[in-house]
């Protein structure tokens, strides 16, 4: 379970940093920076998890209590699919946590970001391999984005009913793929990505 001894042995106002939506083959990829108070209800940090390993009503209701909280911050942003294919993937990834930082009241005196690529940021920065299962702060973080990313792509699927991003929120399940071959990709899917291409292919030639 992640914990919070690395925000505390900073001891200043410390953000949590994590993305949602590397890898599907449709949308954009989201980002969330999150600073958690001093002292976190245990009530709270009981919600908190790495946002894979809970289930999306579990993520729905920690995403609820981290809104609810009257000294949670938390920055939001995003990188369009066209940003996606402009920068490559890891590089919009990058460019959505920089903006997510910016979107915070004021800024952090220390970004802990899950992975280890550091984006550019107003701040201090240090990289947590695996952070989303030991920081709660990017924990909450891969919560917050997971559920924002989530939520716009169930609204996109209601234009764009083939794909089942309600469901598979643009991941390459055998459903989105199936679609992808039958229908073609939309304005929303990831044209650089391979796997797009190559459905797109067999769209064409069918």
């Amino acid at each position: 379970m992640p914990h919070y001894r690395l925000e505390s042995q900073h001891g200043g106002r410390v953000a949590g940093i994590d993305e949602a939506g590397r890898g599907p083959l449709a949308g954009p990829v989201v980002a969330a920076a999150v600073i958690l108070p001093p002292r976190v209800p245990r009530k709270l940090a009981r919600l908190l998890n790495d946002s894979k390993q809970l289930t999306p009503a579990e993520r729905e209701a920690a995403y609820a209590a981290l809104r609810a909280h009257d000294h949670v911050e938390i920055g939001i942003a995003a990188a369009s699919v066209t940003e996606i294919a402009r920068l490559n993937i890891l590089h919009a990834s990058l460019l959505a946590m920089a903006r997510a930082v910016l979107r915070l009241r004021t800024p952090p005196e220390l970004a802990l970001v899950d992975g280890n690529v550091a984006p550019t940021l107003i701040c201090q920065v240090r990289c947590v391999v695996g952070g989303d299962a030991e920081c709660l702060s990017i924990a909450a973080a891969s919560i917050v984005a997971k559920v924002v990313r989530d939520r716009a792509m169930a609204r996109l699927a209601v234009r764009f009913p083939h794909y089942g991003w309600a469901e598979n929120a643009g991941y390459a399940t055998a459903r989105h793929r199936a679609a992808l071959a039958d229908h073609g990709p939309c304005a929303h899917h990831r044209a650089a990505f391979g796997a797009v291409r190559r459905l797109a292919q067999a769209a064409l030639g069918a």
